[in-house]
């Protein structure tokens, strides 16, 4: 029986693939960089570039005769899987993880499925974010802007936060990523705003100006919303109280 992905499809993944195509740059770094020959534009990895994860060149990703690419249900293109799969590609998609803990179990099921190993890495990280502190503050966590975008509900970067005793202000709202006005922000009176520096480049002259008189945390969108090696500094790193 064939191993299935994080969304119950079978995979026909080889053992211990030598040539993996990465299209989620929070996961390149999770792989062993001896089998990586292409990862996006924003991965952590030196070797050939395929275009950014939404628009990957495909026509060069089959040129590189992957055994395995690596993709995302949130960051990639269904119609991208399907003309890999229809080219006899083995691809694995992972879920959108709502949890640390989700995504730690997804990443370990990956590598002992296709590599059979359990890197120290992430037996750390699993320690490291077991524990959940009391809330000490509430904020806002835009991830673009033009127009505004937030995180709202079931998001693994909200539940980095709330470990870290974070509460989101959107936790509640229906949507995954809200499209709020800058008005209903401020609105929200959150105790501060977080402005990762990814997807959206925010910096100290680029999103705090927008909320005069609030705590404004500039962070590392690496650490805030990658779930590789990452995680292992994360929690000291984001622990801004």
């Amino acid at each position: 029986m064939l191993p299935v992905d994080d969304l119950g499809e079978p995979v026909p993944i080889p053992d211990r693939p030598r040539r993996v195509v990465s299209l989620v740059p929070s996961l390149t770094d999770s792989v062993p960089v001896e089998s990586l020959v292409g990862v996006t534009d924003y991965c952590p990895v030196d070797t050939t570039r395929i275009g950014g994860s939404k628009y990957p060149d495909v026509d060069r990703v089959l040129a590189l005769g992957p055994d395995l690419v690596l993709t995302n249900v949130e960051e990639n293109r269904a119609e991208d899987v399907e003309r890999l799969r229809a080219n006899g590609i083995a691809v694995w998609v992972t879920a959108a993880p709502a949890t640390v803990p989700q995504a730690l179990a997804s990443i370990r099921r990956l590598l002992a499925t296709a590599w059979d190993v359990e890197p120290d890495w992430l037996v750390r990280s699993e320690e490291v974010w077991r524990h959940v502190e009391p809330v000490w503050a509430t904020a806002v966590v835009p991830v673009w802007r033009r127009p505004w975008v937030v995180l709202g509900r079931d998001t693994f970067a909200g539940d980095v936060l709330r470990r870290l005793g974070v509460a989101n202000a959107y936790a509640d709202d229906p949507e995954r990523y809200p499209r709020p006005s800058v008005e209903d922000i401020r609105a929200k009176r959150a105790d501060l705003v977080v402005l990762p520096d990814e997807p959206y480049a925010f910096s100290a002259t680029d999103g705090p100006e927008a909320f005069p008189g609030t705590r404004c945390e500039l962070v590392s969108g690496r650490h805030l919303t990658w779930y590789g090696p990452s995680l292992v500094e994360a929690r000291e790193v984001l622990d801004f109280r």
